[in-house]
């Protein structure tokens, strides 16, 4: 049993007050970096990822640019030619004030190219929009603090922190550039950003419902766990292609909201919790509860209705790796007709694939090794295949002992052409501890965000691009040493500039190819 952190300790952590960067700048490099490569392996070819291109959602932003996971379809896959390795550059900006900024999210809004992100500054949530080459801040708005964060500081315990996944990363940009998202006093926002008269920029709110009457929102009591507490906030918002909003919360509470009349519709999956986002397309909107996966599509009235409901394994308790005792996936729609998720399965964990129609098994196929396998990150589908990170041994950046990793291993499975079964391709011996990996489509390159375990406890955190078609590491970038340079669960993003950002603990790095 792991003993709480002392609260002096705790909110150390939390609000930054040991060794942070004293103002904005180059995020600080642990002991090491002379000590290991910068660059390991040589430039890649281009080689594309075969399969039809995920199809934009009408009431989102462009393929790509709008959503932690790329798109509706939660694909992870990007459109844009990713870096190639070649004489690479790596940039980081620490977020000014003095304390860390971890960006969850990273988006790119269409008619100004720039950045709109959800990151965290101590204790503290924010949007912030972003230079997408100089990674300086043009603009912020406060958001407020997790209740979870809160009472951590004055209790003592990491865990609520670390498995509280509200508070604004899984938000939206819609059409116009507006961040959609819910924030943690219960209020459905929408931000548009533009210049002002001074010619500074600026975020400002456009639109706002207040949810608290269909919640539970007495945080100041809240209790574990999350279906029988008092405080039930959102954690993910996103739009079907009929225009309305859904959000859902830990507590297994799904809602619409009507942009166009404000009218809200509940529903709830009873004794279940939903930790991670969900994918939209025409044909409805998948959620994975820790117990089963649903479709579902909004009646008439927007009501969210359940179409069909499949149970897997969970197991038979939460492992290290993960949130939750569950599926630690966001649902991927592949192409047309299916959809994914991994299980929780105690020896080895499966990724299953359903079609989207009837909830029909297409395939359960168990990977990574018996008793070392969880995943807490989405898989990444693009034409007829997937691809799955092993997170299993990882908890936090906290926890993670010096020059210590996961257990490893990231692997490709393909659904059968005949849509009868599946087969796991390859296994990269890879470890990517934490990331929400990505895929470059055009560019064939599946970035990760790995550390290798080091007997001289030297941290070395490297942007790695593996051959999507071979599995084969083709090469690995040094972003930077030491605790500042974790990801903590923050993804990789590919942006339409071609560079990629990574949400580090003390900011945010960018990698791209010179000229």
């Amino acid at each position: 049993m792991r003993r709480p952190l002392a609260a002096s300790a705790l909110s150390a952590v939390l609000l930054g007050a040991a060794a942070v960067p004293a103002a904005a700048g180059a995020i600080p490099d642990g002991p090491g970096k002379g000590l290991v490569p910068r660059y390991i392996g040589g430039p890649a070819t281009p080689k594309p990822l075969a399969g039809e291109p995920v199809p934009a959602n009408p009431h989102q932003g462009p393929v790509g640019t709008s959503s932690m996971h790329a798109d509706g379809y939660a694909s992870d896959a990007y459109p844009f030619m990713g870096p190639l390795g070649r004489d690479p550059q790596v940039l980081n900006d620490a977020k000014g004030g003095g304390l860390p900024g971890l960006c969850s999210t990273v988006t790119f809004a269409k008619r100004t190219g720039l950045i709109v992100a959800q990151c965290t500054q101590g204790q503290n949530f924010m949007l912030r929009l972003i230079d997408p080459v100089t990674l300086k801040d043009l603009a912020t708005y406060q958001l407020p603090p997790r209740p979870s964060t809160v009472q951590a500081v004055f209790s003592g315990s990491l865990d609520k922190v670390f498995t509280d996944t509200s508070g604004g990363a899984y938000y939206y940009l819609d059409p116009q550039d507006r961040a959609v998202l819910a924030d943690s006093q219960f209020h459905l926002r929408r931000f548009a950003h533009e210049k002002g008269p001074d010619g500074a920029w600026r975020f400002t709110v456009t639109d706002d419902w207040d949810l608290s009457r269909y919640l539970p929102h007495d945080c100041a009591t809240w209790t574990n766990p999350w279906p029988k507490g008092d405080c039930d906030p959102i954690t993910a918002v996103g739009a079907d292609w009929t225009g309305l909003i859904w959000w859902i919360t830990r507590g297994g509470r799904i809602g619409t909201v009507n942009p166009a009349s404000g009218a809200v519709k509940t529903t709830r999956l009873p004794d279940e919790q939903i930790q991670n986002s969900f994918a939209a397309a025409a044909d409805g909107v998948s959620i994975v509860s820790d117990h089963a996966l649903y479709q579902m599509k909004a009646g008439p009235d927007g009501t969210p209705r359940t179409l069909w409901r499949e149970t897997y394994d969970r197991g038979t308790g939460r492992k290290p790796g993960q949130i939750d005792q569950g599926s630690g996936t966001t649902p991927t729609f592949l192409g047309k007709k299916y959809v994914a998720i991994t299980d929780n399965a105690d020896d080895r964990m499966h990724v299953i694939v359903r079609r989207r129609d009837d909830g029909g098994l297409v395939c359960q196929v168990p990977v990574f090794n018996s008793g070392a396998s969880a995943t807490d990150n989405s898989l990444i589908g693009y034409g007829g295949s997937l691809f799955v990170e092993n997170n299993y041994g990882y908890r936090n950046f906290f926890e993670l002992p010096p020059g210590g990793s996961s257990t490893g291993g990231v692997s490709r499975v393909d659904v059968n052409a005949d849509g009868k079964g599946c087969r796991t391709v390859w296994t990269s011996p890879e470890r990517s501890p934490s990331t929400v990996a990505k895929v470059s489509v055009p560019a064939g390159l599946l970035y990760l965000y790995t550390k290798e375990p080091r007997k001289d406890l030297i941290d070395a955190w490297y942007l790695t691009a593996v051959d999507v078609h071979t599995g084969k590491t083709v090469y690995k970038v040094l972003t930077g040493t030491g605790k500042w340079f974790d990801n903590n669960w923050a993804p990789v993003t590919v942006g339409p500039n071609g560079t990629v950002y990574v949400g580090v603990i003390g900011g945010l790095v960018a990698v791209r190819d010179r000229g």
